[in-house]
């Protein structure tokens, strides 16, 4: 039994030698070598670059004026359409001018009278004034004779001493001197009274031109009570609501407005950006000036202004801070409270660029597959900079002119042999 086994084993080795023998004398074909993947690639690119800070804003108007009356009245016509564009100086309302009228000619019959009475004074000084004249006249008279009567008492009271005249002659010359003393008095207390009534006179004109004064600001005060009657638009812009209709009782500065106008050209776009981006926005600012893009409808359309205002304070509730970019809006594309996209464009910078597709994310990190020289494929390593619409900045991992695989990548292993598809076209 034991001879019986050694034999089959030795027959069997020797079988499977003979086997192993006939096939590789026999020629069967060897596995074949795994297919070329298709795959899409791009050339990596150096080129310039904007540098953007990219956020969302809302738009405000460039300034917004409640229109209010200035005066009580009854609005009596409406001159514009809601939601229209309205010139400076355009009507908007009109109100009951009529207790304004009467109120003017009111005034102007006070001024009227006022004037007449001035006249009337006027009149009345000229005549103290000329009581006046005759007053000094007067006195001037009476100064001369009282002098003559006093150097004729001088004369007959000497005489009268050396006994040349009778004592009689001497006492009458005297007593006519006395007499013509009273009436210098007398003079004199007579130019002071008309002087006291020219004074009255004049205070009287001064008082009546007073009058005249007073009444003739009422008049123009009048005038502008009037003039308020028309309320006419204080800019260009478009109006709102209307919020007041014929008929209706307005009141002195009334806390509501009538109608609420907006300037939308220019206007403004108003948004936020992170604190820490504040340096490189002044430093670049410096420069010159920054644009801005402000995108609607999704990047649809889009509008060109200039950055015009940097906030002095940084929120501290959320780390950002305020910026303002102005807008000339001639086509109306932004509208007041509207939320647009925001570019800030800051400066171009040269740097290497993939498209977006061509990055994948691995667990150590973002990778792209290279296509190299002879048609295989290795797995690289890249740093990802900013993201542009469609493509990223390769901060390091790849080089210009190196080609990177953009789709079919799921295929790919390390080494593996790809087949270049053709471009689509466009």
């Amino acid at each position: 039994m034991r001879r019986l086994a050694g034999s089959l084993v030795l027959v069997a080795a020797a079988a499977l030698a003979s086997a192993g023998c006939s096939d590789r004398a026999g020629g069967a074909p060897p596995a074949a070598a795994p297919a070329a993947v298709p795959v899409g690639v791009a050339t990596v690119e150096r080129k310039m670059v904007p540098l953007q800070v990219v956020t969302v804003g809302n738009v405000q108007a460039y300034t917004t004026v409640g229109v209010k009356s200035q005066i009580a009245g009854q609005i009596t016509k409406v001159h514009f359409t809601e939601g229209r564009e309205v010139k400076r100086g355009d009507f908007l309302f009109t109100l009951d001018p009529r207790p304004f009228e009467a109120s003017l000619r009111q005034n102007e019959a006070n001024v009227a009278k006022d004037v007449a009475q001035r006249r009337q004074a006027e009149a009345a000084l000229g005549q103290r004034g000329a009581e006046v004249t005759q007053a000094l006249a007067n006195l001037e008279r009476d100064l001369a004779q009282m002098e003559n009567a006093r150097v004729q008492e001088q004369r007959y009271r000497d005489l009268a001493k050396k006994e040349f005249i009778a004592r009689e002659q001497y006492d009458q010359v005297r007593t006519n001197f006395a007499a013509l003393q009273a009436v210098v008095q007398a003079s004199r207390a007579a130019v002071e009274n008309a002087r006291a009534s020219a004074r009255a006179a004049e205070a009287a004109v001064e008082n009546a031109q007073a009058a005249i004064t007073g009444n003739e600001a009422m008049v123009e005060s009048a005038r502008l009570q009037l003039a308020y009657t028309a309320i006419r638009a204080p800019m260009d812009g478009r109006t709102g609501n209307l919020l007041a209709q014929v008929g209706n009782v307005v009141k002195s500065g009334e806390d509501a407005p009538l109608v609420v106008i907006v300037q939308v050209q220019p206007i403004y776009v108003s948004f936020s950006v992170p604190e820490q981006q504040l340096t490189a926005i002044n430093s670049y600012r410096a420069r010159g000036t920054l644009t801005v893009e402000a995108r609607i409808d999704g990047g649809r359309r889009t509008a060109a202004g200039t950055l015009t205002f940097v906030n002095n304070t940084v929120d501290p509730t959320t780390g950002t801070i305020q910026l303002k970019a102005t807008f000339p809006n001639a086509d109306d594309a932004l509208w007041p409270g509207q939320f647009v996209d925001v570019v800030l464009m800051l400066a171009s910078e040269a740097a290497v660029i993939v498209p977006a597709e061509a990055v994948q994310a691995g667990q150590q990190g973002s990778f792209v597959f290279v296509v190299k020289p002879d048609l295989t494929v290795e797995s690289r390593r890249v740093k990802v900079g900013r993201r542009l619409p469609r493509e990223l900045v390769i901060e390091e991992g790849l080089q210009a002119g190196e080609r990177v695989v953009t789709d079919g990548q799921l295929r790919l292993v390390p080494g593996a042999r790809v087949e270049i598809k053709p471009p689509r076209s466009s």
